[in-house]
């Protein structure tokens, strides 16, 4: 556990008044101390050796040098847990590739959006600071396809994820056939970046994937993916899935909630159902994997070597909820081996 002013914290914006305001909401946690900042790249680079931070703020759009490059650059030679911090923009994904852990919004000019800001950024700050290695760089797994698992309406797929899970579902999709079950996944994401992340499974994947607008049914070689600020759940009618996307109260600390998905899946979808419980600080999605499983669905938790945070899927596994535990690597062929 973090004790007082304990989390260091380096800030590279090219933004003097964005690295001021940094400075001023960060100042304001008690476990967070910003030693130093930078206006690139490159002058961050003599900081970072003087300071050794915990977690390293960093904007993707910056003159010299933006925020891709200098992952491509740091990573490699050295690991640091890096938040990358963007307007609206799917460079986010590429950063998320190259190894950031995770990535923020910049505020509006509203005051509740530097409220959501600073809470969201602190809530982050705290998982990286977490985080002791790079996240692995995983090709997409071949996995044997049974004839069993295809021309089922009734099977379905959720999934949850939080801080590493962008690149966790990407690594996961990308190795399911076009005849998979249909899935539902609610990932911890701004709003219009979950649309975004939609697009590029989409693009780099074999598998239809958009965000989820109520009416959308789960179908065959479709997945669907929570919008960043609506709660989804699914509903049954007959021997199909639809879904239903409501705004409301954060669940477990989020909204879109995994444990208001996975409570979902287990009341409309019951023994029909598999859960899967990935990355995340946290607990979301724990009491709802146990709920899968205990109307007989069944039920995978990401392992704590292959997590960026092993948040969700431990509260998970300790409550029970965990039928098996495996390395994101081997999710895909065990997915299919319960499918078949």
């Amino acid at each position: 556990m973090y004790t007082l002013k304990n989390i260091k914290v380096l800030v590279i914006d090219d933004s003097l008044l964005f690295r001021e305001m940094l400075v001023k909401v960060l100042s304001s946690d008690s476990q967070i101390e910003v030693i130093a900042v930078a206006s690139d790249p490159f002058e961050a680079r003599d900081k970072i050796i003087e300071t050794v931070p915990d977690v390293i703020i960093c904007d993707v759009e910056m003159p010299k040098m933006n925020g891709i490059d200098f992952l491509r650059w740091l990573l490699p030679r050295h690991f640091f847990p890096v938040i990358m911090v963007s307007t609206i923009n799917s460079a986010v994904f590429e950063a998320m590739g190259a190894g950031a852990v995770d990535f923020v919004e910049k505020p509006g000019v509203q005051s509740k959006d530097n409220e959501r800001f600073a809470a969201d950024l602190i809530q982050k700050i705290k998982a990286a600071a977490a985080v002791k290695s790079p996240p692995a760089k995983l090709a997409a797994a071949s996995v044997k396809v049974s004839g069993n698992m295809l021309n089922n309406t009734e099977r379905i797929i959720a999934i949850g994820a939080s801080t590493g899970g962008t690149e966790a579902i990407f690594s996961i999709l990308k190795s399911l056939p076009s005849g998979i079950p249909g899935i539902v996944i609610v990932q911890h994401i701004p709003p219009i970046f979950s649309r975004m992340f939609a697009e590029r499974m989409n693009n780099q994947t074999d598998l239809h994937v958009k965000e989820a607008e109520i009416g959308d049914y789960v179908e065959e070689g479709k997945v669907l993916i929570a919008p960043g600020d609506r709660h989804m759940k699914i509903r049954k009618i007959g021997k199909r899935y639809k879904v239903e996307c409501v705004q409301g109260d954060k669940v477990s600390g989020h909204c879109p909630s995994v444990d208001v998905l996975f409570e979902s899946v287990a009341k409309e979808a019951g023994n029909s159902a598999i859960g899967i419980l990935l990355t995340g600080m946290g607990h979301d999605g724990a009491k709802g994997l146990l709920s899968i499983r205990s109307k007989g669905g069944r039920t995978i938790g990401q392992d704590e070597a292959s997590s960026i945070v092993y948040g969700m899927p431990k509260v998970a596994f300790d409550i029970g909820g965990v039928e098996m535990q495996a390395s994101l690597e081997n999710i895909p062929q065990v997915l299919i081996n319960l499918l078949g």
